[in-house]
C-alpha cells in the first residue's frame, strides 16, 4: 500500500519524488504519480504563463493518444485535436502522397504542446497538486544517500524573501531539458553520451496563416528541405533547411515567403497557396542527436529531452517524453507498492532500446528529406530518394513500415 506523506513550509517540502520540469514529461510523470497516491512535487524555472504558451511541438503519436486516454489526460486533445492520416512527400515537382493511416490503422492528433502543458497543469493543480513556478533549481545534493534534497529559489515578484527552498526527497526526476540542471548533476565520470550533428539547420516558423493544404508536407528540393506542419486552423508551422550558423536576421520576410513558395512547388511552379503572413516565431535549430545513455544516478533519473535529443525529422520528440515518464511512472509505483525497486535500477537498460529505435527512425527520415551526399553527386542521391518515395506509396512491407513507424502504433 503506497503512503502518501508530505510536509510543507514556507521553504522546506518533504514528498517523495521531486519532479524538476514542467514540461509534458514532467507533468505526464507528476499525473501518473499523484493518481497512484506517491506524493510528488514540480519545480519549474519559468512562469506558469511561459510554459503554457511555449510552442513546440504538435503531433502526437496513436499509442500515446491512447495513453493519455486511458489516464483520463485527454479532455482537450479529444474535444480540439485533428486527425491525421495522410502526408504529401514532394520531389522535382512531383507530388508523392502516403495514406499511412489507411496502412497502419491509425492516425495522428495535432494538438500543440503548449495545449498539452496547459490541459496538464490544469488537471494536476485542480487535483491538488503543487507547481512550484519561478522556482529554478540551483543545487540538488544526496543523490547517493538515502534522501537527496533539491534546493532551488523563488523568482516571483510576489515574493519578497529570495531565501532559499529545499524539497527534501527519495528520488528526483529530471525532466528539466538538455541544458537543465538535473543532467549537469551527474558526475562526469559517470556520465556517457552518443551525439550525430547533421551539419545542417532548420530555420523554424510560426506564422499567422492557414496550412496551404490540410496535410503535413514535406518538400526535397535542390535548394534544400522545406516542411509545412499544420498547427490550428490560423496558425501553420514551416520549416526551411539552412545552414546552422544562419541568424534570424538572414532571413527577413520577403526571403521566407519566396524560399517556401519556390521549394514547396508543384510541377514547375511556384506554390501560390503559400499564403504570406504574421511570423510569430523564428529560430535557426542544429539538427543534431544527442543519446545520454546514462539516464540515471543514485536517486536521479532522467526523462525527455534531459536524457535524449532528437531531430523535429518525423515528430517523436514529446512522444518520447512521454513514453519515458510512462515507464518512470510504473517503476516509482511498483516500487512503493511492492518494495520491488527492479524495474527502477533496469530504467536505462530497459528505455535505451526504445529511444535508439525512435532515433534510428528519425535518422532515416532525415537522410530521406535532406540530400547529404558528401561525393557532389547529388544525382544520384536524388534518384534514390525519389525510388524509396515511390515504394513509400506502394502497398508492401517497405510502405507498412513506414506507416506504423511513422503514427507510432
Amino acid at each position: 500500500m503506497v503512503k502518501c506523506h508530505s510536509e510543507n513550509t514556507d521553504t522546506y517540502f518533504r514528498t517523495q519524488v521531486g519532479v524538476v520540469g514542467a514540461g509534458p514529461a514532467g507533468l505526464v510523470l507528476a499525473l501518473l504519480l499523484q493518481q497512484a497516491g506517491i506524493s510528488c512535487i514540480v519545480l519549474e524555472r519559468h512562469t506558469r504563463e511561459y510554459v503554457e504558451t511555449r510552442a513546440r511541438a504538435g503531433f502526437l503519436e496513436h499509442r500515446i493518444v491512447e495513453f493519455l486516454r486511458r489516464n483520463g489526460f485527454a479532455k482537450g486533445l479529444d474535444l480540439h485535436g485533428v486527425q491525421h492520416t495522410t502526408c504529401e512527400f514532394r520531389l522535382e515537382g512531383r507530388q508523392y502522397i502516403v495514406p499511412y493511416g489507411e496502412m497502419s490503422g491509425c492516425a495522428h492528433t495535432v494538438y500543440p504542446q503548449q495545449f498539452v502543458v496547459s490541459d496538464l497543469i490544469e488537471l494536476f493543480m485542480t487535483r491538488g497538486g503543487t507547481i512550484l513556478f519561478s522556482h529554478p533549481v540551483v543545487k540538488i545534493e544526496g543523490l547517493k544517500d538515502d534522501k537527496a534534497v533539491i534546493h532551488c529559489q523563488s523568482q516571483s515578484l510576489l515574493e519578497h524573501s529570495a531565501a532559499e527552498k529545499q524539497v527534501e526527497c527519495d528520488f528526483v526526476a529530471g525532466c528539466d531539458g538538455f541544458h537543465g540542471i538535473t543532467r549537469a548533476s551527474i558526475p562526469s565520470d559517470h556520465f556517457s553520451t552518443v551525439t550525430r550533428q547533421y551539419g545542417i539547420g532548420w530555420l523554424a516558423l510560426l506564422a499567422e496563416v492557414p496550412a496551404s493544404t490540410e496535410r503535413v508536407i514535406y518538400a526535397l528540393h535542390e535548394s534544400g528541405f522545406a516542411g509545412q506542419m499544420p498547427r490550428t486552423p490560423q496558425v501553420t508551422r514551416y520549416y526551411l533547411e539552412c545552414s546552422p550558423l544562419d541568424k534570424q536576421s538572414d532571413w527577413p520576410e520577403e526571403r521566407i515567403w519566396s524560399e517556401l513558395r519556390k521549394r514547396m512547388a508543384v510541377d514547375g511552379q511556384g506554390d501560390d497557396e503559400q499564403i504570406p503572413g504574421k511570423i510569430i516565431e523564428r529560430r535557426v535549430l542544429e539538427m543534431r542527436s544527442v543519446v545520454t545513455e546514462t539516464m540515471q544516478y543514485g536517486k536521479l533519473f532522467l526523462a525527455g529531452d534531459a536524457a535524449h535529443i532528437i531531430t523535429p525529422v518525423g515528430a517523436k520528440g514529446m512522444n518520447l517524453a512521454i513514453a519515458d515518464s510512462e515507464f518512470l511512472a510504473e517503476a516509482f509505483i511498483t516500487y512503493y507498492r511492492e518494495g520491488d525497486g527492479t524495474q527502477l535500477s533496469k530504467y536505462t537498460e530497459m528505455r535505451l532500446p526504445h529511444v535508439w529505435q525512435t532515433i534510428e527512425f528519425s535518422d532515416w527520415m532525415l537522410r530521406l528529406i535532406h540530400n547529404l551526399d558528401e561525393s557532389g553527386n547529388r544525382t544520384f542521391s536524388d534518384r534514390l530518394r525519389r525510388a524509396r518515395l515511390e515504394r513509400l506509396c506502394g502497398q508492401g512491407d517497405y510502405a507498412q513500415s513506414f506507416a506504423v513507424n511513422y503514427v507510432g502504433k
